[in-house]
């Protein structure tokens, strides 16, 4: 029987504990972090910060600010908008790929455990590589292409036209703030990234596709058409159960399918 073991210098270790409460605390709670540096030849650790409720606000990216700002300062994130609009602070929190502005404390039974984006190189910390991930997107050429003259203003769109981007619920492809938290929780994704496009930028190319003022449809089919790109989705459907903001790249994914069989029929 084979058996696999990971190197040693990637091999998680036991990190630190800080305490931030004093015996007058009322309102505990265990923040457990993945923490690795590229400014020394030490493994990933895991380090435990124990913090006072009462001190910070109900968000995971709340507690996170609070240890960066009063337990530990060498601790390293990314965040922008705290408000699930930028996506800068997707992570891997209790085991699911989500948001740490949008995620409450509550929703989370005992420990918190927070890591990076699964299946993606660290920067540090928190932070991942996302290098890769943008320069697929860059490769879909998300924007609107046309070959019609420029009109005097806008392209203008009907409102129907608009749902198909939008959604009647907000949930249209058009929502997808590129956290990608789909593509980090797609097993064919880990295993086939780099050639097949992954669940947010096919969710791209889906809002591409659907836009009625675009007219490059048949060349982004056929930059798609490639047995990797787009045929490497076999519907496990994590990055629709993962989506923090209830997309369904999925489905997308389905539709750019039968788009490319429906032209060739």
């Amino acid at each position: 029987m084979a058996k696999f073991a990971l190197p040693k210098n990637s091999q998680v270790k036991d990190g630190k504990t800080h305490s931030a409460c004093t015996p007058e605390t009322k309102r505990k709670r265990t923040i457990s972090v993945y923490r690795w540096s590229p400014d020394d030849d030490e493994n990933p650790r895991v380090d435990s910060y124990e913090i006072d409720l009462d001190q910070c606000g109900p968000m995971v990216l709340d507690a996170l600010i609070h240890i960066k700002n009063n337990i530990d300062s060498t601790l390293t994130f990314r965040r922008s908008c705290r408000e699930g609009v930028c996506g800068s602070c997707a992570m891997n929190i209790d085991g699911t790929n989500t948001l740490a502005c949008t995620k409450h404390l509550n929703d989370i039974d005992g420990e918190v455990d927070i890591s990076p984006l699964p299946h993606l190189p660290v920067v540090k910390d928190l932070v991942p590589d996302l290098t890769h991930v943008y320069a697929q997107l860059a490769a879909i050429e998300p924007w609107l292409k046309t070959e019609s003259p420029a009109p005097q203003r806008e392209r203008l769109q009907s409102p129907e036209d608009a749902n198909k981007l939008n959604g009647d619920d907000g949930h249209g492809p058009a929502a997808c703030i590129l956290c990608f938290s789909c593509s980090t929780s797609c097993p064919s994704y880990w295993w086939n990234g780099d050639k097949f496009m992954g669940p947010a930028v096919l969710l791209q190319a889906h809002r591409w596709l659907e836009d009625t003022r675009d007219e490059a449809a048949g060349e982004r089919l056929d930059q798609l058409e490639d047995p990797f790109r787009l045929y490497r989705c076999h519907t496990i459907m994590n990055c629709t159960n993962t989506c923090p903001k209830g997309l369904n790249p999925a489905k997308a994914i389905a539709e750019i399918k039968k788009k490319m069989v429906s032209r060739k029929v």
